[in-house]
């Protein structure tokens, strides 16, 4: 999408509008479109990556939505594209309610403008640091009762919280407010697929934190999995998000590092 054509200043890229790229969205600015290209450069799997990504998390919400969750909060939910959650579990359960939470203000803008006259869905800008506010937004409060179990929905997010106490806080923090019965769907970037890679090349700095103010990082599957701490992880675990109940015909990343991403649905207990 062309600055010049929305009569406004050229803007940063930011993560939000870099992952619309790889997914082939158009609410991208040339600033996101070089970062990603850059990004693309360096990991060529990245776009394939995304899809399998965006792809796990219409299964995980089909999941949640079977199992009778009819709230959804999806933080960190970026720019509207292809099988929004709100799309997802509203098809299945016209009464499913949504709230999208994203720090970049244009992934909120856009989704308002997506969501206008549903009345079970609306966006917030907000961040996942700040996690006991958040779910005392009024905007949150109106939709979502926390005294039922929700679907939080941390997908590709996380890794974008490169403070292994604050990541963690966060989402204990988070889950430790939600009702019995509520889940925790996540994906990760993958020390184990992206590590490898950057030692073939020259040391680069972090292309996310040169080129936006999300600093990027990754981390282990068992660093993951400490995410699900007090959970019950539902099958198959933490693993490749190409391979977490997959549908035949899916997206699936090639090469020796694996898919990518790391990904799990937990479920809390009474």
């Amino acid at each position: 999408m062309d600055d010049a054509g929305r009569g406004t200043m050229p803007k940063p890229a930011t993560a939000a509008r870099m992952y619309d790229y790889f997914l082939g969205g158009i609410h991208n600015f040339p600033a996101d479109q070089a970062a990603a290209r850059e990004l693309i450069a360096r990991y060529p799997f990245v776009p394939v990556v995304a899809r399998a990504n965006r792809a796990f998390l219409g299964r995980a919400v089909r999941y949640l939505v079977d199992a009778g969750v009819r709230q959804f909060l999806d933080i960190g939910s970026g720019i509207p594209t292809g099988g929004n959650v709100h799309e997802i579990a509203q098809r299945m359960a016209p009464d499913s309610r949504v709230v999208y939470v994203d720090i970049d203000p244009v992934a909120v803008s856009e989704s308002m403008d997506i969501l206008a006259g549903n009345d079970l869905a609306t966006a917030i800008r907000g961040d996942l640091c700040a996690s006991v506010s958040l779910l005392d937004h009024p905007g949150v409060r109106r939709l979502l009762d926390l005294n039922q179990p929700v679907g939080l929905l941390l997908v590709a997010v996380l890794h974008f919280v490169p403070d292994d106490a604050q990541a963690y806080g966060a989402v204990a923090e988070l889950m430790g407010r939600l009702a019995p019965g509520s889940y925790l769907v996540a994906s990760h970037t993958a020390t184990e697929t992206f590590i490898p890679i950057a030692r073939q090349s020259a040391p680069r700095d972090d292309v996310y934190q040169r080129e936006t103010a999300t600093p990027g990082t990754v981390r282990t599957r068992a660093e993951v999995e400490r995410f699900f701490a007090g959970l019950d992880l539902v099958d198959p675990g933490v693993t490749w998000a190409h391979e977490w109940r997959p549908d035949p015909g899916g997206p699936v990343p090639e090469g020796p590092q694996g898919g990518g991403v790391w990904v799990g649905v937990g479920r809390k207990g009474a």
